[in-house]
């Protein structure tokens, strides 16, 4: 051989050597991330899902990839993003923001793991077999918002003490609707209540059902724990102040956005637990095993500066046990 070819031999052997090397190099892991809410919105709960894989090792894009799917309020969208989703072939998909992407995910697929949040019972709605053995393909962290509806009600009911009839702001496209309107009208009845359903799925369609309740002029307004109205919580709280309406949410960060008082679980330690469980999936182990998550405190916002523009005054017992006030 001559020098010169065997010199070009080497070259070329050398070069191809790193993309070898590269190749028997195990491929990056893919999680998908599917959600019914918007990205901007939504950040703080994206957050929350990265601390929880961070704790068990993995970083967005160094170690791990995650494909982020929104739906942005329109859950007919979520059935389609999820067949991207196992088009793409993720190892895990991260079913966030509510039943719909969920349901969605599980009927895409019943071979890749799948971790939800959601607010409701994840046995009612079939995605799995009970709570402490989910089984299948399936597992996550459920809020419970339906289940602390009389908590909820008893807290607005202090706060108007004279309160006969409370509206019920409820999304009638998400999944979880009907039973919470069950639920609520059940606790509402065993302290005398009466609920005026105002339905709306679209950003207009909440304006048009404010401007009902100002009409009708009830005496409350109970807003659904649907991630619909969540994203949409800087429009509700600024309706509900101009037009003088006390209304309580499942969620605080309602209250951060202006509105006067919630009750529910924490949303970012939910998403921080469905980090910790991809992860704990991606270093292999079963969705089958560990048991859905199930909150095991509830917090209380108040926005005292919402409460005065109200002429509402706060009882100091009720002061006393909140987790969070905004002045």
């Amino acid at each position: 051989m001559k020098r010169r070819d065997f010199i070009t031999l080497l070259g070329g052997a050398a070069a191809a050597w790193p993309l070898a090397a590269r190749a028997q190099q195990p491929a990056m892991p893919v999680i998908g991330f599917l959600s019914g809410r918007w990205p901007g919105e939504a950040a703080s709960a994206v957050d929350a899902f990265r601390q929880g894989l961070g704790e068990f090792g993995y970083i967005e894009g160094q170690n791990v990839t995650i494909e982020y799917r929104w739906a942005e309020g329109h859950y007919d969208r979520l059935p389609a993003l999820a067949a991207e989703l196992v088009a793409r072939q993720v190892a895990v998909i991260a079913a966030t923001g509510g039943e719909a992407s969920g349901l969605a995910a599980k009927a895409a697929t019943a071979t890749i793991p799948i971790v939800f949040t959601m607010g409701g019972d994840p046995v009612e709605l079939g995605l799995v077999v009970s709570l402490n053995k989910p089984g299948g393909n399936v597992t996550g962290v459920t809020f419970i918002v339906n289940d602390i509806a009389t908590k909820r009600l008893g807290l607005l009911r202090q706060l108007v003490p004279n309160a006969t009839t409370i509206a019920m702001l409820v999304n009638p496209n998400f999944p979880a609707t009907s039973a919470e309107v069950r639920d609520v009208q059940a606790a509402a009845r065993t302290i005398g209540l009466e609920i005026d359903l105002l339905p709306a799925s679209t950003s207009r369609e909440i304006d048009a059902a404010l401007a009902t309740f100002v009409r009708k002029r009830p005496d409350a307004l109970f807003v659904g724990g649907d991630p619909f109205l969540l994203g949409q919580r800087n429009q509700i709280a600024s309706l509900a102040a101009r037009n003088a309406v006390p209304a309580i949410y499942a969620q605080r960060e309602f209250v951060a956005a202006g509105g006067l008082i919630s009750y529910g679980a924490n949303l970012a330690d939910g998403y921080r637990q469905v980090g910790i469980y991809a992860a704990r999936i991606l270093k292999g182990e079963k969705p089958a095993n560990p048991p859905v998550v199930q909150p095991t405190k509830f917090e209380m916002a108040i926005n005292v500066k919402t409460a005065k523009a109200l002429g509402l005054q706060i009882p100091d017992k009720l002061l006393a046990l909140a987790d969070e006030v905004i002045e």
